[in-house]
């Protein structure tokens, strides 16, 4: 009875660990299926799916279904970046025109100032004083002057007489444009138009022909010096396109131009001197910034395909090319990544010819390909039909 017992357990767990096996592993009820092991215990074998029909085909030799993009033809872009220092469209340093005391200041610093507006006064009654004083003697010269013109026809007044009179005059005329003169030199003006330095000049102060009073920067452009390598100055030109970044202000780009290009190459690091120009209308940018410098020049046309095309083995870089239905490798020389393309070098592909992207995983040389379409189409041979189906 003990033995028969354990008969019967052990047929139980057999049948238990079959109706298991054969519900949660497909493999084991496709091949219970095919013994009629299925029909045998009263199951129904699972329908015959399209995806268990290619697997099938794969394993019995039958077509891969792939998918594919035509080889393009793009140029080569030829990058330059280089780092360069920002100054202002013009930079003027302000200094006294003569020597005083300030009496009046108007240097709001970072703030704009228009050409010729008074930014400083310096004392300036003594030259006021010797103004009028001229403006008295050129009076004077001019009365004697009329006087000595009327009393010329009647013969009482000799040729050197009327002569000193002129020269009476022009020397008050003179005296006259020197007073006025030496007072505008009290009065310190806006060279250009811009933005106004930190000063430590105060109302007060002594100030003498060497003394700063204040700098002023004319920023609505900045400038930028940077150098390239000499293997690209036959490309270079005035008023070529540049894109420059502030390395402090990452989230900015800014478009300007090549405006000044050096004549000589340095020796020692083999570059060349090139200045460019960027606009600055919101006022974010400074004088002495440092600037990333990035020009583009186009090179040679090149093939371009997918970044998923492209393999790798043992012995370098390849892609599947799609030949006559077949998938044929082809050995590729990368000559740049970009963002959505590779340019590549090889001699046996074209322009036009088609490369696998996907599926690639299951290529052979010489494997028969069914090329199909995002939307689940697929065709034999290199071109894409979305109209045609499986």
């Amino acid at each position: 009875m003990k033995a028969l017992r354990q008969f019967t357990v052990f047929l139980l767990v057999l049948a238990g660990g079959t109706y298991l096996l054969i519900t949660y592993v497909p493999a084991a009820r496709s091949y219970a299926a095919e013994v009629g092991l299925l029909e045998l215990i009263g199951m129904e074998a699972e329908p015959h799916t399209p995806a268990a029909s290619g697997a099938s085909r794969r394993r019995g030799g039958g077509a891969v279904l792939v998918v594919t993009e035509p080889v393009r033809e793009e140029n080569l872009a030829d990058r330059i970046t280089a780092i360069g220092d920002g100054r202002a469209k013009r930079e003027v340093t302000v200094r006294a025109n003569a020597v005083g005391v300030i009496t009046q200041l108007s240097l709001p610093a970072g703030e704009k100032v228009a050409a010729g507006s008074v930014i400083a006064t310096l004392e300036d009654e003594a030259e006021k004083i010797a103004l009028q004083t001229a403006q008295l003697q050129l009076d004077n010269a001019q009365t004697e002057q009329t006087r000595v013109a009327r009393l010329q026809g009647t013969g009482a007044v000799t040729e050197v007489r009327l002569r000193e009179t002129d020269l009476a005059l022009r020397r008050a005329e003179l005296a006259l444009r020197q007073a006025e003169f030496d007072l505008s030199q009290r009065r310190i003006l806006a060279p250009i138009t811009g933005w106004v330095g930190i000063s430590d000049i105060e109302v007060g102060d002594s100030v003498s022909t060497q003394d700063v009073l204040a700098t002023l920067t004319d920023r609505s452009e900045i400038l930028i010096d940077f150098r390239v390598p000499e293997r690209v100055v036959g490309k270079l030109q005035l008023g070529k396109e540049i894109t420059v970044t502030p390395l402090g202000l990452r989230g900015i780009e800014i478009t300007g131009e090549v405006s000044a290009i050096d004549s000589v190459i340095d020796r020692a690091s083999r570059t060349l001197r090139v200045r460019g120009r960027v606009p600055n209308p919101d006022d974010l940018l400074r004088a002495g910034m440092a600037f990333s410098v990035s020009l583009s020049f186009q090179g040679a046309p090149l093939l371009s395909v997918a970044p998923l095309a492209v393999q790798w083995d043992s012995d370098g870089a390849f892609v599947w090319a799609v030949q006559d239905g077949k998938a044929q490798r082809v050995t590729v020389e990368i000559a740049q990544r970009n963002s959505g393309s590779v340019l590549v070098r090889s001699a046996g592909l074209d322009a036009g010819q088609s490369v696998v992207t996907e599926g690639v995983q299951s290529l052979r040389e010489g494997a028969e390909v069914r090329v199909t379409n995002q939307a689940g189409s697929a065709q034999t041979g290199t071109a894409r039909r979305p109209k045609d189906t499986l």
